[in-house]
């Protein structure tokens, strides 16, 4: 009888895991917009400016003036979340219609397969995918203390201004790993004053000297580039671009001579934020904490979960390692991870391993 029962265990076991396999094989090999569901077309306000024209062709809401341009960068890990962040978008917008999102893809990612995922989930959005060469920051690019943070495409927004088409003059940066609870359109209505480039929440009390090694500080000709500044954190995750300034002000190349130096120095540690600090830090103009409520992705080892800042919310961003659909899958979130779950299209049958 003991045989039986032990034989029976087995049979079960080995069924079990027969059936997972099958079951991960299909979610590999079947293409990736069957394991998203359609999302719902969302009509928000009557009273919305119509961005298509006579002849609805894509070059004029491309370069509308009326419409919100959103970019994203968009590759196969972080599917998920950019899917995720687009639902949440178009579900709070107060004119969804409006709405051009912008997609960065590595040209080395199947532009194609990324781009029907969109247009499977999303039929109705005004959408262009471009391409970004990872030989374009490859060669600048140094290590940093998270290897996720070395991948090119992490430094695409800083070519934005390059990439886009030039009659887009202003546009709203979000990452994949962010949920929108509010009307992006007050965020993209940001005044950037006289001659800020970009806006973004600011984090005056956080300790700015940490974003920067010891060589740096050391170097009066490097620590100098504060002087006359009130250098202050943010977070490059959502920021509101005025790509005309950028453009007429050359960022781009700004930003690229940091991090030459940065691999013949080593003057700090962290990846693409660095740079940002560098060149803006104390010059751009503040936006509310509420639409950026970053650090969710906080590890949650031994129970250690972040908490939202005090105040209101317009935007949850899982910045940092966890990842909530990661530990959603894995059935260890940490309680702010519901509030991005029913944002989830992910089929139920499928699961993504990051």
């Amino acid at each position: 009888m003991k045989a039986i029962q032990e034989s029976l265990l087995t049979f079960l076991l080995l069924l079990f895991l027969a059936l997972h396999f099958i079951a991960a094989v299909e979610s590999a090999t079947l293409p990736i917009s069957e394991q998203f569901r359609e999302a719902p077309e969302y009509y928000n306000s009557q009273e919305c400016p119509s961005i298509n024209g006579a002849t609805d062709e894509d070059s004029y809401y491309i370069c509308s003036d009326d419409a919100v341009h959103v970019a994203m960068t968009l590759d196969a890990a972080y599917i998920r979340g950019s899917m995720a962040a687009i639902l949440s978008t178009l579900q709070h917008s107060s004119c969804p219609q409006n709405a051009v999102f912008h997609f960065v893809a590595s040209a080395s990612a199947n532009a194609s397969r990324l781009r029907a995922t969109i247009r499977a989930s999303f039929p109705y959005l005004k959408f262009q995918v471009y391409r970004f060469d990872d030989s374009t920051v490859a060669g600048l690019i140094s290590t940093s203390i998270r290897s996720a943070l070395d991948c090119p495409l992490n430094y695409a927004r800083s070519y934005l201004a390059n990439i886009l088409p030039l009659c887009v003059r202003r546009v709203v940066y979000l990452d994949s790993d962010l949920v929108l609870v509010d009307d992006i359109a007050k965020l993209a209505a940001t005044p950037l004053g006289g001659a800020a480039v970009l806006a973004a929440p600011e984090y005056c009390n956080a300790n700015f000297t940490a974003y920067f090694t010891p060589t740096f500080w050391s170097n009066p000709s490097l620590s100098l580039t504060f002087a006359n500044r009130r250098p202050c954190y943010f977070n490059t995750g959502v920021m509101v671009i005025d790509l005309d300034r950028w453009r007429t002000g050359d960022f781009t190349t700004k930003i690229e001579e940091w991090m030459e130096l940065q691999k013949r120095m080593r003057i700090y540690e962290l990846g693409s934020l660095p740079p940002f600090l560098l060149v803006f830090a104390g010059k751009i103009a503040p936006v509310d904490h509420r639409w950026n409520q970053h650090g969710l992705g906080g590890d949650n080892f031994r129970g250690l979960c972040r908490d939202l800042h005090p105040g209101p919310v317009s935007l949850l961003h899982w910045s940092g390692k966890g990842k909530p659909w990661v530990r959603l899958d894995a059935s260890r979130p940490c309680p702010l991870d519901a509030l991005w779950a029913p944002y989830d299209l992910l089929k139920p049958q499928f699961s993504f391993d990051s």
